[in-house]
Order: structure tokens, then sequence, then C-alpha cells
């Protein structure tokens, strides 16, 4: 009994306050955020590569933890319980409600049991013939030599695609228009209260706050319109919204509620079209930046897909993708150099421990897909545009936590699938078709909102292929 008391007390004295390691100087009051909040992708790259794996932040009286070391990392990733959503996540509910996103626990794993068959391999392969007619669409309206705004078309393009999924129907004008602002509202309303030394509740009837929630109120209304209209034609169309509306829980035989389908199509909305859209933008801006692999990747494209009687290229398929062996390696790069989410927060539900450290109950706990995906340490050049450095199976050889554009452990992206098969099939259809260059002398600055956006859109020129 005396031996086990020993040893119990031998293993605490190991375990050290993770709030005594060495951290950026903060200043009185607020903190870290000043420096956080005026350009949070280089505060946290200089804190990953001037202090230890876990470094200690704090955000007014908010103590924060953030971690760069692959280990930990992928145990934040796969311990849900412990590692909850934050709040910035709980913030963003007026928007994306208590869907899959912002859910937590028994909630959570409902929806998902829900979802699941929705995303499962064979159903979203369905929905290939849609990303690329409507890719091909778009393109009719290009001019050859014209300048466009790629990310302002991938936009459209990726929201006339989910819709399409989601509804079977093309979306109007005033849809378009309004689901759009909601998204951009929505975005500008969270970089506004991530760069501020004070926020008054999302209720508290502030013009910034009652412009997001009037946009908010626009998009569901066009929603549940979307869903009245289904449940009072009974019809069952081969859409994402039928097959949520179908979706029975396993245990109860329960199904989604209007409140619950509207949460979860908007967070579809969201993470099919925002998401999809700027890591499209970001790819296309790397194939401008570094013109022979643009020249490798429509070689492989044109290879693949062949040339008709009439000179022509057929248009390309799921059956497809495994064929677009280097496509596909340039999606993955893309998403490397320029994730999307570009950071994952969470919050501690109880007190626990990362490696040798105690963390407290209600501690955010953060870690950046742009840091690691950076680090010289796992990666050969890592500032530069190597697709070739995925060949041979880079990904199995990488420890857990390096690389994790989507997530990872029980909470990666469930979207997944649809989210590549969209990127290679819509690279695939404009590559084949046209070659770009980027608009000279224009500044393009990542904007770590929600999401990782150019700031400005990214101008780029079209000339068709002869």
């Amino acid at each position: 009994m005396l031996l086990d008391k020993k040893n119990n007390t031998d293993k605490n004295n190991l375990i050290k306050n993770a709030f005594d390691l060495p951290a950026p100087k903060k200043k009185f009051l607020v903190g870290n955020i000043i420096d956080f909040a005026s350009d949070p992708l280089l505060f946290l790259t200089k804190c990953a590569h001037d202090y230890g794996d876990i470094i200690p932040i704090r955000f007014f009286g908010k103590p924060v933890i953030f971690l760069n070391k692959p280990e930990y990392i992928d145990q934040t990733l796969k311990d849900r319980e412990t590692f909850g959503k934050p709040q910035v996540l709980k913030d963003l509910y007026t928007l994306l409600g208590n869907g899959l996103l912002t859910s937590e626990g028994d909630s959570w794993f409902r929806q998902r049991r829900l979802a699941q068959p929705v995303f499962h391999q064979k159903r979203i392969a369905t929905y290939g013939n849609i990303m690329v007619a409507y890719t091909e669409k778009m393109l009719e309206n290009w001019v050859d030599g014209e300048i466009r705004d790629i990310q302002a078309d991938m936009m459209r393009l990726t929201l006339n695609i989910v819709m399409k999924s989601l509804f079977s129907q093309d979306p109007t004008e005033e849809e378009a228009a309004d689901i759009t602002n909601a998204m951009h509202i929505a975005a500008q309303w969270m970089l506004s209260r991530n760069k501020s030394t004070f926020n008054l509740p999302e209720t508290f009837p502030t013009p910034s706050n009652l412009r997001y929630r009037s946009a908010v109120a626009q998009m569901d209304k066009h929603i549940y319109h979307k869903i009245s209209q289904r449940r009072s034609s009974g019809e069952n169309f081969d859409d994402l919204l039928s097959m949520m509306m179908g979706a029975r829980d396993e245990d109860d035989g329960s199904q989604m509620s209007d409140k619950q389908l509207r949460d979860e199509i908007s967070t579809l909305i969201f993470a099919g079209h925002e998401t999809s859209a700027n890591a499209l933008a970001w790819t296309f801006m790397l194939l401008c930046q570094n013109p022979k692999i643009q020249t490798q990747l429509r070689q492989e494209i044109q290879e693949v897909l062949g040339i008709q009687q009439d000179s022509t290229h057929r248009s390309p398929t799921v059956t497809d993708i495994p064929a677009l062996k280097y496509t596909n390696l340039v999606i993955k790069e893309s998403m490397r150099l320029y994730p999307v989410v570009w950071s994952a927060v969470s919050e501690t539900s109880k007190e626990c421990q990362i490696g040798e450290y105690q963390i407290p109950a209600g501690c955010t706990v953060m870690t950046s897909q742009w840091v690691m995906h950076r680090w010289e340490k796992y990666f050969d050049q890592a500032e530069a545009f190597k697709p070739e450095r995925w060949q041979d199976d880079l990904e199995k050889k990488l420890p857990p936590g390096v690389y994790f554009p989507f997530g990872g452990g029980a909470r990666s992206c469930i979207g997944k699938s649809f989210a590549l098969m969209e990127s290679v099939l819509l690279l695939a259809t404009i590559i084949q078709k046209y070659e770009i260059s980027l608009v000279p002398n224009q500044s393009i600055i990542p904007e770590p909102t929600i999401t990782l956006q150019p700031l400005n859109g990214i101008k780029i020129i079209v000339k068709a292929n002869s």
C-alpha cells in the first residue's frame, strides 16, 4: 500500500504544468491576442519555430495551448470527448446550427450516423456528371484572352454544384446571391470578432451582429422553402436532401426534423461551397506560378482523356480519377501549401495530460495545418510547390498529425471524398481546355477567416488550348 502511494507521488511529480513553458511575451490584460489577430499565420509560425512542442499563450484571460508536435496533434484529433468543439465554432451557431461541424456528444454521434450513408462512395460518385457538366457550362462563358477572378468563378461554380446535388435544382439568382452573401458576411463577422479586443454577445443589436443575423435569415428562408416544398410534394429525388430526409436512426427509427435538415444543409453548403472554391482557387494560383507543372498536368489530362475523331477531348468522368495520378498529386500538394482549414481548435472538457504536461479543463487547444504542412522537418523544400513529393505513398510515411487538411480521427471531414472528387474533376475539365496565367503585379494575400481565402481574389488570364 505504501509502495503504491509512493509510485503515485513519483508519477505526479513527473507531470509538469504546461503554462510554465517558454512562451511569447504577453501584453497586459490582452495577452497575445493583438499579435495573433494582426497576422495569425505569421504569429503561429513564429511560435512554432521559436518555442517548444507545447506553447502557452493567452487571449485576454483565456488560457490557450498551441501544439506543434505530431503525436500531440493526433491525440487531440482522436479524443473527441476530451477535446471538444471550441467557442469559435459555437459562435457560428446562427449560421451552422447544430450540424456536424458544431454539434457535440450524443447529438453529434447521432447526426454523423444519420448522415454517413449519404456520403457513401457509390452515392457521391453519381454527382460526378453534375460537377463536369456545370464546369463545362461555366467555360462556355469564358472568352479567349480575357481576365477572370478565378476565386469568384469557383465560388459560383461550387455553389451551383452543391445546390444541384442537394436539391436537384439550379439556384435562382436570388438564392445564389443570398447564400453567397450569408457565407461572406459570416466570414467577415468572425474575422472582426477574432481581431477585436472586446465582443458583445451576438444577440446584442450592434450593426455587425444585425447584418450577420439578417444575412443568415435570408439564407434560411430559401433552405426552409426547399424543405417545405419537398415534404409537401412527397417526391423522392436522387439528391442529398431526399437521402437525408429518408435517413433513419438505426436504434430508434427517428428521422431528421426540419431544423436538423436546415442545419445539415447549411453546413453542407458552407463545407461544399466555400472550402472547395478556395482550395481550387489556390490550386490555380500555384499552377500559374509553376507553368512547367501546369504543362505536365495538361499532358496527363490529355493522355488519359484521349483525342476524339473531331480533334476534341472527351469530358472526364469519375472512372478517370484513378488514372489522373498527377492531377491527384497536384491537389494534395496544393492543400499542403494552402490548407483551407488553416487551424484546428478544440476545448478541453476536463483536466487532461498531453505528453508530460498537465492541461486544465476549459483550455483552448490550437493546432495549425498551415504551420505543420510547411515544416522543413517533414517536407523537403517545404515552401516549394512539388506535387511529385507525394509519390511512393509519402502521406503514409508521415507521422499522424503532420498532414491533416481534412482533420483526423472521429472528426475527419465526412465530405472528404466528395471534395476530392470535385477538385480533380473540375481541375481536369478546366486545364484540359484552358491555359491560365496570373495577371501581373497583383497582390495575393492569404486571409485566414473561417477558411483560408485570397483577400482580393485571384485574377488570371485565360487562353484557350488549340
